[in-house]
């Protein structure tokens, strides 16, 4: 008995070395085929733009092939469920952004717990949003609008990319801040709520700067605030949300990669490396800064304390808003 105590006490020690040096072996020769980037939400939006661009550095610093796939569906959980159930080893990847935190708090039964199931790989992005109305809205600035949806109670629309997005969060923070009653109308992707919006079917939308800014300045829609702690770079003579009669209204969209949990330590340091690397370039920086958007770099460490904070938040807010994603 004595010697088989001995001999598995030393398979244990053993192990532990052997288990390592295979990990980093692995990681070193990663990756060895096609990298599948998820993106559980529709083409077009700042969470696709912003998976195409990392996927396209990464192939070109580790020298592999990165593709993007979107699975759009049930506000994301249907492509996110679909990376839960999919081998830990480092082939697929998930897109995660400010919805999957939203939908923690606001959807208890989804078929996975994000914190459960995935690990922090990498921070990527952070941009504010536009609160944007059709020029046919006789509203020029977020008071005059304010007093326009208590005049008429359900008779203004506001538009998203669907039940639990960025979008519709954002506006329902809004009416319940401002004690309005406007009409929710979700939109399968972010590109046909833009195309409504533009088209005057909906009156108004919160959309990320960095895909509605071009509309702004086109004069095709009337920015009313943007949702940030200080005014965008872009669009530097609309007030913020808070400036503008909204004390308090804040609110961002960011964006990160995850991996389903078991994924080898040696390759999630490997790709945060690389993603930071990416991150840091002065031209990447500028090219995002023009476009509304700032880099956001994290250890996997921090972005797991950073998507547990924005969990916590939301959690928060479902509870005392009593808002209702349906």
């Amino acid at each position: 008995m004595r010697r088989a105590t001995l001999l598995a006490l030393l398979a244990g020690v053993l192990a532990v070395p052997f288990s390592n040096s295979w990990s980093v072996s692995w990681a070193q020769q990663y990756p060895s085929r096609t990298v599948r980037m998820i993106v559980p939400l529709g083409a077009g939006g700042p969470t696709d733009i912003a998976a195409r661009f990392i996927a396209q550095g990464l192939s070109t610093q580790l020298k592999g092939s990165f593709v993007v796939e979107n699975r759009p569906g049930a506000s994301g959980v249907i492509g996110t469920d679909a990376v839960a159930k999919s081998a830990p080893d480092g082939y697929t990847l998930l897109l995660v952004a400010t919805p999957h935190a939203i939908l923690e708090a606001f959807n208890p039964n989804q078929p996975y717990q994000l914190m459960r199931d995935f690990v922090a790989v990498a921070s990527a992005s952070i941009a504010d949003s536009v609160m944007v109305v059709h020029p046919s809205v006789p509203a020029k600035n977020v008071r005059e609008f304010v007093a326009l949806a208590k005049s008429k109670p359900g008779g203004l629309t506001f538009a998203s990319s669907g039940p639990g997005s960025s979008k519709h969060m954002a506006g329902e923070l809004f009416r319940f801040m401002t004690g309005t009653d406007i009409l929710h109308v979700p939109y399968k992707a972010s590109t046909g709520a833009r195309n409504d919006i533009i088209g005057g079917h909906v009156q108004m939308m919160f959309d990320e700067t960095p895909s509605v800014s071009p509309n702004v300045l086109a004069g095709q829609l009337r920015a009313l605030g943007t949702t940030g702690s200080r005014r965008s770079t872009v669009l530097p003579d609309v007030p913020t949300l808070a400036e503008a009669g909204v004390p308090g209204y804040q609110h961002a969209t960011w964006t990160g990669i995850m991996a389903p949990i078991g994924t080898p330590k040696a390759i999630v340091e490997l790709l945060n490396a690389e993603v930071n690397k990416l991150l840091a370039k002065p031209e990447v920086k500028a090219t995002l800064a023009n476009e509304g958007t700032e880099t956001l770099s994290m250890t996997p460490q921090e972005f797991d304390t950073y998507l547990r904070a924005e969990i916590e938040k939301w959690t928060k807010v479902a509870k005392t808003s009593g808002i209702k994603i349906n």
